[in-house]
């Protein structure tokens, strides 16, 4: 089977990688209609999934799949048009309509591909209803999915993304080869001939779920951001995950240009500029082509 794969380009390619859930939208995509859909209060949602996860040594991302295909029985149609309508309801972040258009031609202006993934996990048919997914403005969604049958009834999870596999989609990305069932991603590829470095890379999330990559990222000389909730101003996670070092850097989650966290990307992208002339004469001596 042939897989489509993107290539080096003539120019820089910046990765700026999202989890989702309180990163670009303030609650969990679940809590914001389909929970109380099917008649649950939102903490005793949470609190029997991780109760069934515990009691069956399960990830935690399968037994929420499962309660939410068994909850849905007998109170909705639990189709793929049903959680892209959920998906369609989630509240995001101040300026996050706008953010991804505007990092994008910041990056042409200084001559870099801006490019916007997310790796959450969260539901994907509910990222894809999002107005966000439906403008075109992530490259990638690798999230949590429901496989369906014939009726097109989600009846099993086709992918249960959880904190440690996220870091399997960063080397995805940074070799071009994109698909989930390509097992191109462990070819060997040199150096100089990766598309995106790891320090070309930006992760942004907010919590301990997104620690490995965070950690990925940084120790390869990318830049990882922690962000919280611009209205509660509640820091204490980020402000850990900067005491343990995992994190570089900290800001609202406010993407409306002129923000702290517009500053810091539009300066990770003139930091990119120049890093990367250095990088080609580097590897220009290495090779003796200089």
């Amino acid at each position: 089977m042939e897989f489509e794969r993107k290539t080096k380009e003539d120019r820089p390619v910046l990765a700026i990688c999202y989890d989702f859930d309180k990163t670009l939208t303030p609650d969990d995509m679940q809590a914001q209609g389909y929970i109380q859909s099917v008649g649950y209060d939102v903490n005793e949602f949470w609190a029997r999934t991780n109760e069934l996860g515990v009691k069956n040594d399960m990830d935690p991302n399968l037994a929420y799949m499962y309660m939410m295909i068994r909850e849905a029985e007998g109170n909705l149609v639990f189709n793929r048009k049903a959680l892209n309508e959920y998906g369609s309801k989630v509240k995001l972040f101040p300026g996050a309509s706008e953010w991804f258009d505007r990092m994008r031609c910041y990056g042409e202006e200084k001559g870099v591909i801006v490019e916007h993934y997310i790796i959450s996990s969260g539901l994907k048919e509910m990222i894809e209803g999002t107005s966000l997914a439906r403008n075109g403005a992530f490259d990638k969604i690798y999230a949590s999915s429901f496989l369906y049958n014939d009726r097109g009834v989600a009846v099993w999870p086709a992918q249960a993304v959880n904190y440690t596999n996220k870091t399997q989609f960063l080397f995805r990305i940074s070799k071009g080869v994109l698909d989930v069932n390509d097992s191109g991603v462990n070819d060997h590829f040199d150096m100089d001939e990766i598309r995106v470095p790891f320090r070309n890379m930006v992760y942004i999330g907010d919590s301990d779920t997104d620690i490995p990559c965070m950690k990925l990222v940084n120790s390869y000389g990318g830049h990882s951001i922690g962000v919280y909730d611009c209205e509660s101003k509640d820091m204490t996670k980020v402000k850990k995950m900067i005491r343990d070092d995992r994190i570089k850097y900290y800001a609202p989650a406010d993407y409306r240009d002129g923000s702290e966290l517009d500053q810091i990307l539009k300066a990770i992208i003139d930091r990119t500029v120049t890093n990367e002339v250095l990088e080609d004469i580097y590897y220009g001596c290495v090779k003796g082509t200089r």
